[in-house]
Formats: structure tokens, sequence, C-alpha cells
């Protein structure tokens, strides 16, 4: 066969996780997996949310509408933008990174700029669509970008360091990239963990013309397996085209997890669950960040003007010293490709995990 190579790597993230299935098989002891990204202090419990489901109902057995069904899509308006922007600007999809590519389809880029430190799905889905990455140090640094032809990621809070910044300092700052014409993609896939429905930031964002908001329901709502995100945009010409690449890619997103997220986001039994989900889930994490303040583990130079909040954080250890002790982590040399050399003595680890679970292990450092 003749095969087309796009030059995209496989996960490290993965593959750490291949490597812990071996040292867990070859000892017969158990290692704390932080590698991997999902919230895992708790389940959310959809007990009763299925309940209100009707699996032999038409709207689960057809061809959802192409840019997802009416109920998700007004059940996002009411939880993500109090109800304030058109539902024909929104467009579901399989997920945040089905959005991100689709995304990178559609939009005729030179060049996407990412954080110092950043996902590496980022970089690999642009080397996938053929276009260009180069790296922003700071947020003063995009203030400088004046090239209608580029794209700014901004990831908040981050993966893989997890900070927070100021929700004021960054509405400014796409404000200044809008007047450059410098389009703004915009993917928090953890915000909403943290924040309720009269939370107003993406009401804010919303009325900006140049930014591409992307989300998903895996983390906020621990969903990871149903593959469900979206995207909202006011870009007409762009909401054609990504329609259009939206079909061809997915022919409609699975109609069951649109339903399930829609009773999730509308009815008290789904709301009741997902407050319980997201509370227990901060619970377990404050009590993580506390210990790894009180052991000297956090890594506070990444923390010196915002807050360790995320699921994810740095740590002063690398990924060795943490294998040791019996704790699955990955290097942070893995999530950017400017400080390779200073970032092989971090490590990103994840500290959505059960907080005396987590405790048990650290206290081995």
């Amino acid at each position: 066969m003749k095969i087309k190579h796009s030059g995209a790597k496989y996960s490290a993230i993965v593959s750490i996780g291949e490597k812990l299935n071996e040292l867990e098989k070859s000892s017969g002891e158990k290692y704390l997996r932080l590698n991997r990204g999902i919230p895992s202090v708790t389940n959310i419990d959809l007990s009763e949310v299925v309940k209100l489901i009707d699996f032999n109902s038409p709207s689960i057995k057809v061809y959802p509408n192409n840019s997802g069904i009416p109920e998700l899509k007004s059940a996002i308006n009411k939880s993500f933008f109090n109800n304030k922007i058109d539902v024909n600007n929104l467009f579901v999809t399989a997920g945040g990174m089905n959005a991100l590519d689709l995304v990178f389809k559609t939009l005729d880029l030179e060049k996407v700029y990412l954080p110092e430190f950043y996902w590496g799905a980022y970089a690999n889905l642009l080397r996938i669509n053929n276009i260009e990455n180069d790296t922003y140090f700071s947020f003063y640094d995009l203030e400088k970008l004046d090239h209608k032809d580029s794209a700014v990621i901004i990831c908040d809070p981050n993966n893989p360091v997890g900070n927070k910044y100021n929700d004021d300092m960054l509405l400014e700052l796409v404000k200044k990239l809008e007047r450059k014409d410098v389009t703004v993609i915009w993917d928090s896939p953890y915000r909403k963990i943290f924040y309720e429905e009269d939370d107003d930031f993406y009401v804010k964002l919303s009325e900006c013309k140049n930014v591409i908001l992307v989300e998903s329901f895996s983390k906020s709502i621990g969903l990871s397996g149903q593959r469900i995100g979206f995207i909202y945009t006011t870009d007409k010409e762009f909401n054609n085209e990504f329609n259009i690449n939206l079909l061809y890619a997915t022919n409609g997103i699975n109609a069951f997890a649109q339903i399930l997220v829609a009773k999730i986001l509308t009815t008290p039994q789904g709301m009741k669950a997902a407050k319980e989900f997201r509370k227990a889930t901060i619970s377990d994490m404050n009590k993580n960040i506390n210990l790894l303040k009180s052991k000297g583990v956090l890594a506070k130079e990444f923390y010196q003007d915002s807050a360790p909040v995320g699921i994810f954080v740095i740590v002063n250890k690398n990924e060795e010293e943490l294998l040791k002790a019996q704790i699955g982590s990955v290097s942070l040399s893995y999530f950017t490709k400017t400080s390779k050399d200073f970032a092989s003595d971090f490590s990103r680890i994840c500290i959505a995990v059960p907080s005396e679970e987590f405790a048990r292990y650290f206290n081995k450092l």
C-alpha cells in the first residue's frame, strides 16, 4: 500500500499508560495513574437521568440534525451563554478534539500560535492539517501579533500547567487581538468544572467576532466516553463551511449522547448529578493541591501571576522520580518544543483523583 504520512506522533500519554500496565503486571503492585487527563474523584451518577430517556424514541434511532439536536443546542445556550446567543451559530461535535480538527480544516491559516506549554494534540492536529505552529511565551507576546492569516489558541485553565488567569485581563487581550484581525481559538474544557450557570464570561466572549469557542463535556460533567462537544462563532462564512465539513466527517453526532447531555443540563435530576460531580471533584482537587504545597512539591514558578485550579498541576519532580514512588506522570518536556531541557525537571500530573489515595502515594516521596 502507498501511505500518506501525516508526521503526527502517537500520544506519549498513551505510551506511558502502556508502560504502567507492564510495571503493574511484573511487580504485582498498583500504580497511581496521574498521567491521564480524566477527572476520576468520582463518577457522575446517571442512574436517575437515564430513566428520563426513551430509548425507543425516533430521535435516538434516526440521523440527528447535522449541527446538533435542538434540545441540546437550547440547553447549551442556557447553561453556557445565559440564553443570549443565536443557536444557529452553534455546532455540536464529537468531543473537543473533533471540534479542533474541523476548525483547523475550515480556517485558511498560515500559522497557529501555541503557548509555551501546550496540549500535544494541538501540534499533531495542526501537522495533520498542514498548518505551521509557533510559540508565544506570555500573553504580552500576543499583543504584538498583527497577522490576519494567523490564529492563537488560548486554553484557560491551561493544559498542562493547570493555571487560571484573571478573566478581565483575558477578555481585554481577546479584544486587542480582534482589533488586529487575529483569530482566537478559545479552548477551555476545564472552566465549567469550576463555574455555575451565572458565569457570564462566555457571553462576553461570544460578542467578539474573531473568537471560535471550543468546548466539551468530557471534563465538566465527566463524560469523556460520550464524545460530545461544541463550537460557537458568529462568523457566517466560517459557519457555512464548518457545517459542510461537520456533515462529511460525522454525518451527525451520536444522538443518545446528545440527549443524555441535554437531560443533564436541563432536568432537576441531571443538574443535581452534575453539581454533585463537580462539588466532589473540586473538593478533592483542592485537598491534593494543598498537600503538594505542604510537601514543597508544587512547582511554584509556574503560578507566579496565576492560580493552580485546573485538573492538572506541575510538580518539581521528574517522571522517573515519581515512578519510584509508583506514581505515573508525564514529563513536562512532552508539552513544549521550545523549553525541553528546562521542562525535563518537571512533570504534569492529574490531581482530579480521590484525595486519600493521592496522599497515600505522595507521602512516599
